[in-house]
């Protein structure tokens, strides 16, 4: 069987028991998602690349000490070692970009969007469910950008609001208003451009 349809604890396992291509296998499998996430807060290729190469050394120390206990969520378990390498960076130098603020290589401000890879469409993704992700995309693209950062890193990172009021330097509760108002936002805009959503 390819290792490339085994599950990330499937190859996790076969990596704590000797298997160094299972390894391989797992970072090719998240590294886009895990960079970016990265990059997202440090808004620093080089910072991002040095925390990235910190993060998967962290990884391994606890893989081969048999210390991982994860199961099934291997994934939030890097972008958490990732997340408290970046805040232990930005303790030391007593500063913390702002997420949604991005600046491409050239030094111009980008979309936060440009970072975040899409996610790939399969045979289930018809025209329809394609056209109705890009225009939630873009509505997203269009708050305010305290707003848009928590959306971002509740929606597409799965954080918790105590993660974001750290990383974001406010309260919990200043976390959960702006996602309040997000949404409140998200429905305003989705509503004018007459997007039906069915729960």
């Amino acid at each position: 069987m390819s290792m490339q349809l085994l599950s990330d604890n499937e190859l996790v396992k076969l990596y704590m028991n000797g298997n160094e291509e299972s390894l391989s296998v797992l970072v090719k499998r998240h590294k886009r998602r895990i960079f970016s996430y990265i990059y997202l807060i440090t808004r620093n290729k080089a910072l991002t690349e040095d925390v990235f190469q910190e993060t998967f050394f962290k990884v391994i120390q606890t893989l081969k000490k048999q210390q991982y206990n994860e199961e099934g969520k291997f994934l939030p378990w890097i972008l958490r070692i990732a997340k408290n390498l970046i805040i232990d960076h930005f303790r030391k130098v007593k500063k913390m970009p702002s997420i949604s603020s991005v600046t491409n290589d050239e030094g111009e401000e980008t979309s936060i969007f440009d970072i975040i890879p899409e996610e790939s469409t399969t045979s289930k993704d018809n025209e329809e469910t394609r056209m109705f992700k890009q225009t939630i995309r873009s509505i997203v693209n269009d708050l305010p950008q305290d707003q848009k950062e928590v959306v971002i890193m509740r929606t597409y990172y799965d954080m918790s609001f105590k993660e974001i009021s750290e990383i974001t330097n406010v309260s919990i509760n200043t976390s959960l208003g702006r996602m309040r108002y997000a949404l409140i936002n998200l429905k305003k805009m989705l509503e004018e451009k007459k997007v039906e959503i069915y729960i």
